[in-house]
């Protein structure tokens, strides 16, 4: 009977429980960016005929099939690892729903194993967990947050670029209009002044006034007149 049992052991689990029907769905592989959320689904079936109040218990482990529970339905209990971070979507009484990870760290990357206990009217409680698991990569994104900051800092520098560039058209376009108004209003004053020096010259001429007093300006030029006025 020794061989029998060891050749028993030694049978795949598969052709052991192949009169049995009941099983663990949930998907071989799952990717995931750190920081980011995750739900990892799951279902189970089986053909046992169950009472109204089934008393559903789901359980959650990691690493292995046989590793630490992370998750525990009754009594409640979270690994302090995934503290305030695991949320279990499931409809009570029914065969199926998800395991939700917050705030993925790259220690979250193994493998994950769901596990459910329930009674039947014949049965009493029966008990079965996934055998393949989920295995759970976590990707760093490393890369893309350096091309956006490589990015942000070329368009920073391009603005600053223009920006200067604009500003320094926009001095040399103010100085060259007071230049231009400078200029233009000197020349209106030389040119009302000397109008005012010739109607003046010209009066003097005309008038019959004595020109007693004034033989230093009878002397003079109109050019020198000029000359005198504007200092």
């Amino acid at each position: 009977m020794g061989w029998v049992l060891v050749a028993l052991l030694l049978l795949p689990a598969g052709v052991l429980t192949a009169d049995r029907d009941f099983g663990m769905t949930q998907p071989k592989h799952l990717s995931a960016i750190v920081g980011d959320s995750i739900e990892i689904p799951f279902s189970f079936f089986h053909s046992w005929e169950l009472p109204k109040d089934p008393k559903v218990k789901l359980f959650w482990r990691w690493i292995w099939f046989h590793g630490e529970f992370i998750y525990n339905m009754t009594p409640p209990f979270i690994h302090k690892h995934f503290k305030d971070r695991l949320v279990l979507n499931f409809t009570k009484n029914g065969n199926s729903g998800s395991l939700s990870i917050l705030n993925l760290r790259k220690e979250d990357e193994t493998m994950y194993f769901c596990r459910v206990h329930l009674k039947t009217k014949k049965m009493g409680e029966q008990r079965w967990q996934s055998i393949e698991g989920t295995q759970l990569t976590i990707t760093e994104a490393i890369k893309t947050t350096t091309q956006m900051k490589t990015t942000t800092e070329r368009n920073t520098s391009v603005a600053s670029e223009v920006t200067s560039a604009g500003f320094t058209v926009s001095k040399s376009q103010l100085l060259s209009l007071g230049a231009i108004v400078g200029v233009v209003v000197a020349t209106v004053i030389l040119i009302t002044r000397v109008l005012v020096l010739i109607a003046f010259l010209r009066w003097r001429r005309k008038s019959k006034w004595p020109r007693v007093g004034l033989p230093l300006y009878s002397q003079m030029s109109v050019l020198e007149l000029i000359c005198i006025i504007n200092t």
